[in-house]
């Protein structure tokens, strides 16, 4: 290995390497700030103005990175937010972070990372290294950004280098982050493999190589499809076990003791967040171009999405109990993320609970100490309200749909009429008075 691929990996280990990061989201403003502090002059790019303002000022907008981590890589300008894709051309690698959304038609919409690949190709030069992040089906990096790239007359591997990297993110967790959460790795050449593997060994405690870029790919969808068919199977397992009379938590529990052969999941009221609802759909849309249908990631997509019409269901339930119909009920939901102790609501089952809840004409409000504010489908907003007695002694049902550590279990069972709760947040509390009813 020589040429530009040995120049650049002398720069890396040097730390005269200078990086941009495309995307200050969730994803890349974590990675891009560890890279700073490994000592990297990083270049945050977005085309959001307001983020770019925002972290100039030292504001952080990303709930796993907080100011006081932020404000002294800015100070020291080790993290250089801008709007302007032209310092690309200054750098030495570039990292796409953009989000990889559905289509209306589930159907996959890599139309950032083409804008972000076409910004890179107008300032490719030699000794450039590009790495995809992006969630995305298998072959996007080599049958989408090389050609791309390749246009400019440079060649992958010999003057530019190009690898695929997935992000592996868990909004909120305490325990792992961006640097010990192994990182998979695979490069379009040999030398690409190499460069970018030197590159993410200086931030990251383990990175783990692949063959290809493509198996990258697919590592990344096994994951979240994985999770996606286990929670699904779980969910319909509480279906069974409502039909059955038993309880679904008890059962999962007991399960959960077999030492081997046995990883427990936990039925919920629908799928949320950027990545389990919508990762899987990748690989089906893909296999579909192949002839080849997914069926456990069809029928689990099914299931899960089913799962806020069964929440209500057993809200329509519960209120019949009480001789009260569901039009004219004051329902209280709390928390709308899409997961515990994180403000993100993006594909939240929380939201079409409360849609569906309002289309039946019920008088829904919400209460979310992560989320203050939240829209449903470009329509309604929603403002949370305080979580005080009066507010759960007025509501005619309470419906816990995330289960936040902050919420005092005990408090809101003690106020509440009665208390729907999708999640066994409640399972250390009197039941008092059966107040308490489960998914």
């Amino acid at each position: 290995m020589g040429g530009p691929a040995r120049a650049l990996i002398d720069r890396i280990r040097s730390r005269q390497a200078k990086l941009a990061v495309i995307g200050m989201g969730y994803v890349g403003l974590p990675l891009a700030c560890e890279f700073a502090r490994a000592g990297f002059t990083v270049h945050g790019i977005d085309v959001d103005a307001s983020k770019v303002k925002g972290l100039a000022g030292g504001r952080s907008h990303v709930q796993d990175v907080s100011e006081e981590q932020l404000r002294p890589l800015i100070q020291k300008e080790l993290l250089r937010p801008t709007a302007d894709f032209s310092v690309l051309g200054g750098c030495d690698a570039a990292i796409i972070c953009v989000p990889t959304p559905l289509r209306k038609t589930r159907d996959p919409d890599i139309s950032y990372i083409v804008a972000a690949v076409e910004a890179i190709a107008r300032f490719l030069h030699p000794g450039l290294l590009v790495v995809l992040e992006s969630t995305t089906y298998p072959g996007t990096t080599e049958e989408v950004i090389l050609p791309k790239l390749g246009a400019t007359g440079l060649k992958v591997g010999l003057d530019f280098f190009l690898a695929f990297s997935p992000e592996r993110v868990d909004p909120g967790n305490p325990r792992f982050h961006t640097r010990n959460t192994p990182k998979i790795l695979g490069g379009v050449t040999e030398n690409c493999g190499r460069v970018a593997l030197e590159l993410y060994g200086q931030s990251i405690d383990r990175v783990i190589p692949v063959s290809s870029t493509r198996a990258a790919e697919m590592v990344k969808l096994l994951e979240n499809t994985f999770r996606s068919v286990n929670i699904g199977l779980v969910n319909e397992v509480a279906l069974m076990c409502d039909r059955l009379g038993l309880n679904v938590w008890e059962v999962i529990d007991a399960a959960a003791t077999k030492p081997f052969g046995f990883m427990p999941f936990y039925p919920g009221p629908g799928l949320g967040g950027h990545c389990i609802p919508i990762d899987p759909h990748y690989l089906s849309w893909k296999l579909k171009t192949l002839n080849y249908t997914a069926r456990f990631i069809e029928l689990a997509s099914e299931i899960n999405g089913q799962m806020p019409h069964y929440v209500v269901d057993k809200v329509v339930d519960a209120l019949n109990d009480m001789r009260k119909s569901v039009r004219g009920a004051r329902i209280l939901i709390l928390g709308v993320a899409y997961k515990k102790d994180v403000g993100d609501v993006r594909e939240s089952p929380a939201l079409d609970v409360l849609k569906l809840l309002a289309d039946r004409g019920a008088e829904t409000r919400y209460n979310d100490p992560h989320a203050p504010e939240i829209a449903i489908d470009g329509g309604e907003t929603y403002h949370s309200v305080p979580l005080v007695q009066e507010e759960l002694q007025s509501a005619d049902l309470v419906i816990i749909v995330t289960n936040h550590s902050t919420y005092d279990y005990d408090f809101i069972v003690r106020h509440a009429r009665c208390v729907l709760d999708t999640r066994n947040a409640t399972r250390n509390v009197a039941a008092g008075r059966g107040r308490i009813r489960k998914l």
